[in-house]
């Protein structure tokens, strides 16, 4: 059995499984990268811009935002700190995702998962680890804190009076 940085994990084992041959991502993991996993099987990923999450959490602070993400959202998010955040959500949320804020990538999408103890927040990384196999997300959590950030970012409506 391949193991991952010495060894293996339960939660590494359940992402590595939505492969035809897990010991790819096992490889991928032990030495160093992220591994390319299909969505649409075990999970989905709602790829949110970077600035709707800082926004949401009133922060850019790397220790701030995972925070607000782990009480808001409970679940598993994936960090491309150049870019994106990848919220995973339960399979087949695309069929029902309806945010034109953020896109749900499901069926026929890859997303680059880093080794499952990856919080180093130069690179590819968990923002908020995985806590155990198959926890994920809920869709109306990631949706609520995408629209808070979409609220913090658009300005309130200036009331115009006229001169007299």
């Amino acid at each position: 059995m391949t193991t991952l940085y010495g060894h293996t994990t339960a939660i590494g084992l359940w992402l590595a499984e939505s492969l035809a041959d897990p010991t790819d991502a096992l490889t991928t993991w032990r030495d160093g990268s992220h591994a390319m996993l299909p969505a649409g099987g075990r999970f989905d990923a709602v790829r949110i811009p970077i600035e709707l999450v800082h926004a949401a959490a009133d922060s850019a602070i790397h220790t701030t935002v995972a925070e607000h993400l782990t009480t808001a959202l409970d679940g598993p998010v994936v960090c491309d700190p150049t870019r994106w955040y990848y919220a995973l959500v339960p399979p087949g949320t695309t069929e029902s995702w309806t945010c034109g804020l953020a896109r749900c990538l499901g069926l026929g999408a890859w997303l680059g998962v880093p080794h499952t103890d990856l919080t180093d927040h130069a690179h590819l990384h968990w923002c908020v680890p995985m806590a155990y196999p198959a926890r994920l997300c809920d869709p109306g959590a990631v949706a609520a804190l995408i629209e808070r950030g979409h609220e913090q970012l658009t300005p309130e409506p200036a009331e115009f009076r006229r001169p007299r």
